[in-house]
């Protein structure tokens, strides 16, 4: 499944607080998940009621402005196996699309993950409009350059290299 969403703020913006892994309740879908901890490439979501979903950080691309998890444990619907991606687009330099991509076992499942996406890309929409200052893009990649990045320090102060 895909939910692309248009974003009134820059891709730069926007990005930033994507690949900010250790950061989710504060940057993305504040309220739906109460925490985030991260102990090297594991990330825990708390979500309201204490429920604690164990994630794989697969990739963080700042070329590409995608990142690429996997949902591992905690979940209340039957999953066998979880996948999703974020990829960050530039639309101009007060504008990008967000592109959520998730695939899911069992496919009967689908659905309620679908409604699930949805209103959770609904309430990053929401909270990167708010919170984001325009940006312009500052991807160099867009213009034949190549984007340096020093190590990424996440929410809960731990520093990640980047691919």
């Amino acid at each position: 499944m895909v939910e692309d969403v248009v974003i009134e703020a820059g891709a730069a913006g926007v990005w930033d607080a994507v690949r900010d892994v250790g950061a989710v309740h504060q940057r993305l879908i504040p309220g739906y998940v109460l925490d985030t901890r991260v102990d090297g490439d594991v990330r825990y979501l708390t979500m309201p009621g204490g429920t604690v979903i164990r994630e794989l950080i697969v990739s963080v691309d700042d070329e590409l402005r995608r990142l690429a998890y996997s949902a591992v444990e905690g979940f209340k619907i039957p999953l066998t196996h979880h996948h999703a991606s974020f990829q960050v687009l530039p639309e101009g330099p007060d504008r990008c699309r967000l592109v959520w991509t998730t695939d899911v076992l069992p496919h009967e499942m689908a659905e309620q993950v679908r409604l699930r996406v949805s209103r959770g890309a609904q309430v990053m929409k929401e909270t990167l409009e708010r919170s984001q200052p325009s940006q312009p893009d500052a991807n160099p990649r867009h213009h034949g350059g190549r984007e340096q990045h020093p190590p990424h320090e996440s929410g809960d102060g731990r520093h990640y290299a980047t691919s």
